[in-house]
């Protein structure tokens, strides 16, 4: 299994230790998303902190979860919100003056379901590798990747779906599968998927425009009109940031998606080189976290499924939010073509403020069995 072995030497902390560095980390992230959105849209600030405290009280109620229930709550979480991707192609509205489909909206509430979709299946993978092993049902476990991903791509939201595809490969690696296993069943999606690709481009020219549009933006060509705009304009924020920031008040550039996608700029202006600093650092923690949770459950004493699914959901969840936040930062200094993909606990949205705060909770969740597993193995209570 994943990490057994190689991990083994830095677990160094007990687990209620890295559950602090781990609402740290969730903290410093929560209060400089509320900093970037008082500086780019203060208007929002009053429904940024209700989404931030929301998505705390999440983590908590997770965190006191124990992973056999998760287990047993998976599958339904997974197929509501599959039903609820349907329905968003369906009836769908769009998000930030797009015409694309990726908002759901239920009376006064409005949510993306394919927030909760790469959440659920975190969670459902790890119930199904838990109850039904790994290699013997890998199909099952195939089939729901694929199944979710395509969904999103329909939509069409092409970097939730890299992410969410990235992140069901990740798992099936942490649950042992063989390396090969995965290998051949990348090589044969990408076969299949090759000869649809360019009609799906053709239906969606957006997406060729942000790739040619980061292109320009790497060449030094002209960007006023297409979608390497905003990456400029994020690159003059973060410069006029300096080292200590501008502050809340100071008068940013102006910059699509400030509060949203590109809100690092924001936290940038306001906060300066130290803040950004503190971004990255928290995601640092939340990787070195969501490894060593994995690595203590596996060495917390023999085989158990609740345990090995824990295991599975700690490197699951931990990939999505720190997986996330590295495409968002990427695209926000030109690295990566602007991708529409939100900055975890920072940036401003409900539905994504939601899922990360469960993500995190799977973490703390993992960590909290690690410490049940120390009071019934005092061997392993004394080795940590």
């Amino acid at each position: 299994m994943l990490y057994e072995g190689t991990l083994k030497p830095t677990l160094t902390l007990k687990s209620r230790q890295y559950q602090q560095l781990l609402w740290l980390a969730q903290g410093i992230l929560g209060v400089l998303g509320m900093i970037g959105v008082a500086t780019a849209m203060p208007g929002e600030l009053t429904g940024h902190i209700p989404q931030t405290l929301l998505a705390m009280l999440a983590a908590f109620i997770f965190a006191m979860l124990r992973p056999k229930g998760i287990i047993r709550i998976a599958p339904f979480m997974w197929v509501v919100s599959l039903i609820l991707l349907v329905l968003t192609l369906f009836i769908g509205v769009g998000g930030n003056d797009s015409e694309v489909k990726r908002w759901l909206e239920i009376g006064p509430i409005r949510f993306q379901p394919s927030e909760i979709a790469k959440l659920t299946l975190i969670m459902q993978l790890g119930s199904a590798f838990a109850r039904k092993g790994v290699n013997a049902k890998l199909w099952q476990s195939s089939l729901m990747i694929m199944t979710t991903t395509f969904l999103v791509i329909l939509e069409p939201d092409l970097g939730t779906s890299v992410l969410i595809f990235a992140s069901g490969i990740l798992m099936m690696f942490a649950a042992g599968v063989r390396f090969t296993s995965i290998s051949a069943l990348i090589l044969s999606l990408f076969l299949v998927a090759l000869p649809f690709a360019s009609s799906y481009l053709e239906r969606h020219p957006y997406i060729t425009a942000r790739f040619f549009g980061h292109v320009n933006t790497v060449q030094g060509k002209d960007t006023s009109q297409d979608s390497g705009y905003q990456i400029k304009q994020a690159r003059k924020a973060m410069e006029r940031g300096g080292l200590w920031g501008q502050g809340v008040d100071g008068r940013m550039p102006r910059l699509p998606a400030k509060d949203t996608d590109m809100i690092i700029a924001s936290v940038a202006f306001a906060t300066g080189f130290i803040g950004v600093a503190m971004v990255i650092l928290a995601y640092w923690l939340v990787a070195y976290v969501g490894l060593g949770a994995s690595a203590m459950v596996v060495s917390a004493g023999t085989f158990r499924p609740h345990l090995h699914a824990a295991s599975i959901m700690a490197t699951g969840a931990m990939f999505m939010i720190v997986g996330q936040a590295f495409v968002n930062l990427c695209v926000a200094i030109g690295l990566f073509p602007v991708t529409g993909v939100p900055l975890p606990m920072v940036s401003n949205g409900g539905s994504s403020q939601l899922s990360m705060g469960i993500a995190f909770g799977l973490i703390h969740s993992a960590l909290r069995e690690v410490r049940l597993a120390e009071g019934t193995n005092p061997e392993h209570a004394s080795a940590l």
